[in-house]
């Protein structure tokens, strides 16, 4: 039977053929194509994030603005005690020296309603005072010896749905006046302070010596009135002619200006007043124009008609807590007024020319300078919410929008050491929040950069060894056999969850470690001693022993003396307690050493987190380590080169840059890492190096206060500055990574 073999058709053979590789030629375009835009899109995803945190960090470091409103004129020739308005910018007032206060209306520029404080028949006003500028509150004081206490409130409603603001006059204590000097002494330079529960004035009379007067409120637990104490007192050497007189909200303070010199009187004890200390406040050439009190009234401003502003506050030292010249400001023009935020640092100043300056003390910065041709200013007021403000110039009231939204936020109070009210010294302090009216927001980011960068270096310091001598054994040493079983199972240890980790950290190791500190310091000694003890009695070894171990499982001959160590370390620890450390290491590191001790420290961290990075830092090292090609190895093994040469100067180098790429990924990790260090420290944005102290990262503190930061805040805007910083920090180090990696390929990419 004659068998024909069929040729194929060679037209179907070349169109088969072509179909083929014009299929394969539009997969590979398409899987191109598909890269590229892949490729692509993660670049402007990163554009994106950046793009985006710049856009919302870019207001904190705006200037002020401040413009016009409206201006209306009154009346009224009497100097003024106080001007301002309501928190809605809707109605400006103005308190005379005698008493009368007028209210005007913002939009339409007409007198609303005029009131007059009432004043016993007979008497005359011979002084007035205003107390902080939140409180909105003033008093009179008359020529009989008495007092009346006043101040302005505006009253919401809102008939037919809509907002209506009435303005009045209030009157703590009554409209009734006060009797302050049983004497019937003129009440003169009045300073004064109210509460609830405490009355305090300080005046001068007529014989020209300075009095205090307090009276003290408790309530009757039966009848629920409020029973008032009397208590009088002289205050002794107060200078006669004084200038201006100022008394602390909290009434444990009088301060009399004199001159070129403030006087400082502790008035706690009414009954028993002292001088505390005499400020020098003379300057060459310059005079002391105005001595104020900034919000919270911890710090003092003086300003000069040189135009130098200085501020003050107190410092604890060896004689106690004395005010301190803290900081300055310099303006161009002499100063004539200053007027202080109800809440914040920040201060407006005024010149004869009418040049306005807006300033904010802790930031040292000015926010905003211009001059607005306003003629002989006088007495300047903030409204409650400090966006607007009210100047009296040139027999008008003047009303300015003011918008200064992230005043305390400088690059200088991020990233350089500030003085703070109450604090002893410039430092380094993030605190966002307080409970207190009066806190200022400290914003550094220097403790959170740093806590970031220690954490990373111990938990580093920790895993690196660890990491990449385990990774060199797997690759080079370890048997195939034991190899696949020993790689994957610490790679698996990536797929651990964080919070895992910090959780078992915080709980578990932190308590663990405190109770066994000389364990530790045992078992740091006696792991390496015990290993190298170990390999080198192996080596010893007469070769029938070392045949009843098979070579595939030498390496396993450790893990009975790594357990064996361990128990060990932590079963001596309370014999090296009591014996080296009278029972509590923890307390000898603390009084004898002085070296602070928390619980949850540096070393909790570096161990949780070094756990963490071991198994992206070995996966890499190891990976690099065993594609080095067999060629390179057994040629140097085959020149006469010792397993030890051929790693170390052949093995190592050719996979240089894929362990220093290794180390900078494990960097990457630590930086970033969030839920170990939230856990595991005790979140305190300290600067130690301490190992036995904790600290707080840029991701912790991110995570923890994002959540209750108010939108739109200097907070807020200021942890999308830690984002951005952290986000640098890591583009650093993996740039880094990679132009070492590129520079350590080249370079022996010839082996």
């Amino acid at each position: 039977m004659d068998t024909q073999v069929r040729q194929p058709d060679s037209k179907a053979h070349n169109l088969l053929m072509g179909r083929g590789s014009s299929s394969r030629a539009i997969k590979d375009k398409l899987t191109e194509i598909g890269v590229t835009i892949g490729g692509a899109m993660v670049f402007v995803a990163l554009l994106l994030i950046f793009f985006y945190l710049l856009y919302v960090i870019k207001p904190i470091f705006d200037d002020a603005e401040v413009s016009a409103v409206s201006s209306v004129e009154f009346n009224d020739s009497a100097p003024a005690l106080i001007v301002g308005s309501d928190e809605q910018n809707e109605i400006m007032y103005r308190v005379s020296q005698t008493g009368r206060v007028d209210f005007y209306d913002v939009s339409s520029s007409k007198l609303i309603k005029t009131e007059q404080v009432v004043f016993p028949e007979g008497s005359q006003v011979v002084s007035s005072s205003a107390s902080v500028p939140s409180e909105q509150r003033f008093a009179f004081g008359l020529d009989n010896g008495q007092v009346i206490i006043a101040g302005i409130e505006f009253g919401v409603t809102y008939p037919n749905n809509k907002r209506l603001i009435t303005p009045n006059l209030r009157f703590p204590n009554g409209r009734a006046p006060m009797t302050v000097d049983d004497r019937g002494q003129s009440i003169n330079h009045l300073a004064f302070d109210y509460s609830s529960d405490m009355m305090t004035f300080a005046y001068q009379d007529d014989d020209q010596v300075w009095r205090l007067s307090r009276l003290e409120g408790e309530e009757n637990m039966m009848t629920e009135e409020v029973e008032w104490s009397s208590y009088t007192g002289i205050i002794k050497d107060a200078p006669v002619d004084v200038e201006q007189q100022l008394m602390t909200p909290n009434q444990r303070q009088l301060l009399l200006s004199s001159g070129n010199k403030l006087f400082i009187y502790d008035i706690r004890d009414a009954e028993a007043v002292s001088l505390k200390q005499v400020l020098e406040l003379g300057r060459t050439g310059v005079k002391v124009t105005n001595v104020s009190l900034l919000a919270g009234a911890s710090s003092l401003l003086v300003s000069y008609d040189s135009g130098l502003v200085q501020q003050y506050f107190q410092v604890n030292g060896e004689q106690g807590r004395k005010y301190q010249e803290i900081r300055d400001f310099r303006n161009d023009e002499g100063i004539k007024s200053v007027a202080s935020e109800f809440y914040r640092k920040s201060f407006v100043t005024i010149s004869d020319n009418g040049q306005l300056s807006l300033l904010y003390t802790t930031s040292q910065r000015k926010l905003f300078s211009a001059d607005f041709n306003l003629k002989n200013p006088g007495t300047l007021g903030f409204s409650p919410r400090s966006n607007a403000l009210v100047i009296e110039a040139d027999n008008k009231l003047h009303m300015f929008s003011v918008s200064n939204t992230h005043p305390e936020v400088s690059w200088s109070a991020m990233w350089s050491k500030v003085w703070y009210e109450d604090y002893p010294e410039p430092k380094y302090v993030w605190q966002s929040t307080s409970g207190s009216d009066d806190f200022e927001a400290k914003l550094s980011l220097m403790p959170l950069a740093f806590g970031t960068m220690k954490a990373a270096f111990y938990a580093m310091l920790f895993a690196t060894p660890l990491a990449i001598a385990g990774a060199i054994y797997t690759a080079y040493f370890m048997t195939p056999k034991v190899r696949s079983v020993v790689k994957p199972t610490i790679e698996i240890m990536e797929a651990l969850p964080t919070v895992i980790l910090g959780f078992l950290a915080g709980l578990w190791l932190a308590p663990l470690i405190e109770d066994h500190l000389p364990g530790i310091l045992v078992l740091l000694i006696l792991l390496p001693v015990s290993i190298l003890t170990s390999a080198f009695i192996w080596h010893n070894l007469p070769d029938k022993a070392k045949q009843y171990l098979p070579e595939a499982y030498q390496e396993l001959m450790l893990i009975p003396v790594i357990l064996f160590v361990g128990w060990f370390s932590f079963a001596i620890s309370p014999t090296l307690e009591v014996a080296f450390f009278d029972g509590d290491s923890r307390l000898f590191i603390t009084n004898e050493l002085g070296i602070t001790f928390d619980q949850r420290n540096a070393l909790v961290v570096g161990i949780a987190m070094g756990f963490a990075v071991i198994p992206t830092i070995f996966s890499i090292a190891e990976d690099a380590v065993f594609s080095v090609p067999r060629h390179l190895s057994n040629g140097s093994l085959a020149l006469g080169a010792t397993t030890w040469q051929t790693l170390t100067r052949v093995v190592l180098l050719t996979a240089s840059p894929g362990i220093f790429s290794a180390i900078m990924m494990g960097v990457g990790r630590a930086v970033g890492e969030t839920m170990i260090v939230l856990m595991a420290t005790g979140n305190t944005a300290i600067m130690e190096w301490s190992v036995f102290q904790g600290m707080r990262t840029l991701a912790a503190n991110i995570a923890v206060e994002v959540p209750e930061s108010a939108i739109g805040s200097s907070h807020y805007r200021v942890l999308f500055l830690a984002a951005f910083v952290l986000f640098i920090f890591t583009f650093v180090f993996n740039t880094i990574a990679e132009v070492v990696r590129q520079r350590l390929r080249e370079r022996y990419s010839s082996l």
